[in-house]
């Protein structure tokens, strides 16, 4: 039997803080953010792990923690250990989705330069926004010859070439998840993300879309500038 690549194991999970948590007094409250940081510091050190924030971007998430790892042991071993932390008793976890890398198969081996997406390794860059969502797709696609499925796939790749600022990540969720596909897009623009959404609404592809929802938009900050935005004393002023 012929041994298969191995693949990366990526997790979403978003966090959000319970109202009683900024009623805490401050020294507990920066204990908690203190033990959550270290827990998440220990687990980059053999997993790759990127902190976003969505505080005053969506009413139901404050937090997204993106990880990539090699194992499914080793998600589960962050949410125990962030499980023991005394910020854990204020954090609901709203929204968390499962996926693995996959060759894709309408793009084969070609690979355009940003999308790592179609590789088994996800490697996120630098980019200042996130914006992640579950997608399925109806069954009629898969009814569909594959001749006829590529030609469709073809005409979506070109819309997206016309945006390189906006870098795909894509996550394969068959039989593991309740969705089919966790994507994931890099930006520093946000009107070139919008401006590339609409562009693919109008291509064949769209008709054969189930759900795309919900679709979170997150900012990408450290660990310690996320968990500040979550309450705290003394921070400086407006950015802007």
């Amino acid at each position: 039997m012929v041994s298969k690549p191995h693949r990366q194991v990526i997790k979403y999970n978003f966090y959000r803080v319970r109202p009683e948590w900024r009623r805490l007094d401050e020294r507990e409250r920066e204990a908690g953010k203190v033990e959550f940081a270290a827990v998440v510091e220990e687990a980059a050190a053999h997993m790759q792990v990127r902190s976003y924030s969505l505080v005053g971007v969506r009413a139901d998430a404050d937090l997204l923690l993106w990880c990539i790892g090699s194992s499914l042991e080793e998600h589960q071993e962050l949410a125990i250990m962030l499980n023991r932390t005394r910020l854990a008793p204020y954090l609901e976890t709203p929204y968390s989705y499962l996926a693995m890398t996959n060759r894709s198969q309408y793009v084969d081996d070609h690979v355009h330069q940003g999308q790592e997406g179609t590789r088994l390794t996800v490697k996120p860059g630098g980019a200042p926004y996130l914006i992640v969502y579950p997608f399925v797709k109806t069954r009629a696609w898969y009814a569909l010859p594959k001749e006829e499925r590529q030609q469709i796939m073809d005409t979506h790749f070109a819309v997206g070439h016309k945006y390189p600022t906006v870098r795909i990540n894509t996550g394969y969720s068959f039989g593991l998840d309740d969705q089919e596909f966790v994507l994931a897009f890099e930006t520093n623009s946000l009107s070139d993300f919008l401006d590339l959404v609409m562009e693919l609404r109008e291509t064949k592809s769209s008709s054969y879309t189930l759900r795309d929802t919900p679709i979170f938009t997150a900012i990408a900050r450290s660990l310690r500038e996320c968990l500040d935005a979550l309450g705290a004393i003394g921070i400086a002023g407006p950015r802007w």
